[in-house]
């Protein structure tokens, strides 16, 4: 996932560190990861569904939420080194195991399912776009994307066969990977300022693509001409002739062959190019249900019309084009190789998250002047013979947009396979979930096998087969991911803590709680179930103990203290009083199994006040050095009896031991643990 690598010892030799700056440590390498192929195959659709004013709020909010993570991330790298590992080493050594290991699936988890939607994204743009004449079924299968249908089935098989190619080049080494990084945001960029061209030559020339419209529904080109004619001749075939004619009414229902009939054909310009009145027809929300080619006009059921695939809502596009804007970690993961981490990271996260969120906003808003409504939202470019809609509005050639597009899918997705299974490889090597013991091991077969658990995990997420279930599925990978952090510097600036001390200047705590609260609302406004099995997912996975800083614990005790000091603000009123009770008990004659009976007895006086509910501690005094390893483990044993005995008498407190030598004067507690 990154734009050069980090130098794991997974080949057995010492790392090497590349010096990188900001701009190509950093800035580059995070711009090219976050500008994919959502762009171009989803943003033109999501306009055209949203309209203009629900875009720019569906792109604050995504673009919000990676700026305050940036944020966050600057805090904590400012905060101390970033060691190898990269953003799960964040979260283990600052929330907790507990945390890290859970969180640490999730975005190993996030990097291996984004590497299918990129080969889903990619296979789609060659089926529909390149070689179309590839397509299992023939182009006639192009428009059945049911979960079962015919190109579903195409998605999945050609997803498949990329998936080990790509497999198959991420062993054999990662210069190659290296190498088609630049190259691929190089064409990215180049594709970027063709379609802001395109728009610009449009409308002085008027030279855009026109449209067949039935009234105000969007009619397929291939009622008009064979798949591959030439679109220039559509107007010509725009007209009731009466094959059309016949087509119409022989395929369709009673009323529709009547709608056509009283209805008139129109051959419309899609690329009218940059002008306010384009502008103003798509500032309105057009969301739909499937199967309607208007808001609520259900579309003929023999296919003649551009409808809709699925139902459409504003949290079903955030859903669908958050993974958009992910990726904003490169530049962390990549500490290894950067000269100045410190100031490397905050200042090129930031710029690369503000760089592509102006992007997307321009682009949304080149979309929204430049392309008629209808033509957004035919999600396939079915009215175009399945052409891509941003390719078209593009200049000199739609060929720019279309080679960029799948360059990107290509690129990004090897970086997420090379990336993952070293994530996996760190969350082993901590020893913090037994099962990933396994894929610690830094030899090249063991890579392999970490390699191939990715892949087959990526497999699986190949076989939902659309661009936009696996979109759903990964946001909630990333909010995770997001959320946590933002919390461990919200956690970590209340409670603090003496070694949480970012040199930042622009971060504050409500930031990151803002950013956190931002992540969780998205996913529960998304897919409530899948933010809720996410939530669950993160808890459940196995709870390690390491002797890692915990902001849990810190905040465990930050709460406690807050208390105590607040109970003793005032002396309580008697209706409120609570006996509050220390019990001393001391004997030579300790064990796990005897205990004296008078230290019992004391331990029941005590359990006798249970009904006032207040708070006791059982010291046990025992003779023996702190030093001694003999004393230590007999501490532990009657500290565990008297926790029994408390217990059995529903005694509320703690249960401690002190040891204690007859020459010294101090009492030492026993910290000894198992």
């Amino acid at each position: 996932m990154a734009f050069l690598l980090e130098k794991y010892k997974i080949f057995g030799r010492s790392p090497q560190y590349a010096n990188l700056g900001v701009m190509l440590g950093v800035y580059l390498p995070t711009i090219q990861h976050i500008l994919g192929v959502t762009m171009f195959i989803r943003l033109a659709w999501v306009v055209g569904i949203a309209g203009i004013v629900d875009t720019m709020i569906l792109l604050l909010l995504c673009c919000l939420c990676t700026l305050l993570t940036s944020i966050s991330l600057s805090a904590v790298a400012t905060n101390g080194i970033v060691e190898s590992g990269g953003v799960y080493f964040m979260i283990s050594r600052n929330l907790g195991a507990e945390f890290g290991s859970a969180v640490g699936i999730l975005f190993y988890l996030a990097n291996t399912v984004a590497s299918s939607m990129y080969l889903i994204g990619g296979i789609e743009v060659m089926l529909l776009y390149i070689f179309p004449s590839l397509t299992i079924g023939g182009s006639d299968v192009h428009s059945d994307t049911d979960m079962w249908g015919m190109m579903s089935h195409n998605y999945r098989i050609y997803g498949s066969i990329l998936l080990l190619l790509e497999v198959i080049i991420v062993a054999m080494g990662v210069r190659f990977v290296q190498l088609i990084a630049p190259v691929s945001l190089l064409v990215v960029v180049i594709s970027i300022l063709a379609c802001f061209a395109g728009g610009l030559e449009k409308a002085i020339n008027h030279s855009g693509q026109h449209v067949c419209m039935l009234n105000e529904q969007l009619l397929q080109s291939r009622i008009f001409f064979p798949h591959g004619a030439d679109l220039s001749t559509l107007c010509k075939r725009c007209v009731k002739s009466e094959d059309i004619s016949d087509d119409f009414c022989n395929s369709t229902t009673a009323s529709f062959c009547t709608h056509f009939t009283a209805s008139t054909l129109t051959c419309t310009n899609a690329f009218p190019g940059i002008n306010t009145q384009t502008f103003y027809d798509n500032m309105k929300r057009m969301y739909m249900d499937a199967g309607e080619s208007y808001p609520d006009i259900a579309a003929d059921d023999a296919g003649l019309e551009v409808s809709q695939d699925f139902r459409t809502s504003f949290f079903i596009l955030l859903a669908i084009y958050f993974p958009a804007v992910t990726g904003i970690m490169t530049g962390t993961n990549m500490s290894g190789d950067l000269k100045d981490p410190q100031k490397s990271i905050p200042c090129g996260t930031i710029a690369a998250t503000l760089t592509t969120s102006a992007i997307y906003y321009a682009l949304a808003l080149l979309f929204g002047a430049s392309i008629t409504g209808p033509v957004l939202r035919d999600k396939y470019g079915r009215s175009l013979d399945s052409s891509m809609i941003a390719a078209l509005l593009s200049w000199p050639s739609p060929w720019i947009v279309i080679t960029g597009s799948f360059l990107s899918t290509f690129g990004a997705a090897l970086q997420c396979l090379c990336s993952a299974p070293r994530l996996l490889q760190s969350i082993a090597k901590d020893d913090v979930i037994p099962v990933l013991a396994p894929f610690s091991k830094e030899l090249m077969n063991h890579f392999l096998d970490n390699l191939l658990i990715t892949a087959l995990i990526a497999e699986f997420a190949i076989l939902l087969g659309a661009v936009d279930k696996i979109a759903e599925i990964l946001d909630f990978f990333f909010l995770m991911c997001y959320a946590f952090v933002n919390l461990i510097c919200t956690l970590h600036s209340l409670l603090k803590v003496p070694n949480w001390r970012p040199r930042f200047r622009y971060y504050h705590w409500s930031l990151s709680l803002t950013g956190a609260a931002l992540c969780f609302f998205i996913m529960f406004a998304s897919h409530w179930q899948y933010a809720v099995f996410s939530i669950i997912l993160t808890f459940v996975i196995y709870k390690a103990k390491k002797e890692w800083g915990d902001g849990i614990r810190g905040l465990a005790l930050s709460t406690a203290q807050y208390s105590l000091l607040k109970v003793e603000d005032k002396d309580p009123h008697p209706k409120n009083w609570r006996p509050q009770l220390l019990v001393l008990v001391y004997d030579s004659f300790w064990s796990n199994s005897i205990m004296d009976k008078r230290n019992v007895n004391l331990i029941n006086l005590a359990g006798q006040l249970k009904a006032g509910r207040g708070l006791a501690i059982v010291v046990a005094l025992i003779k023996g050095s702190n030093w001694n390893c003999g004393d230590q483990q007999k501490a532990e044993e009657v500290k565990e009896r008297i926790q029994h005995e408390m217990l059995r008498v529903h005694l509320r407190g703690f249960g401690k031991t002190l040891l204690f030598d007859e020459n010294q004067s101090l009492v030492t507690e026993n910290r000894s643990r198992k």
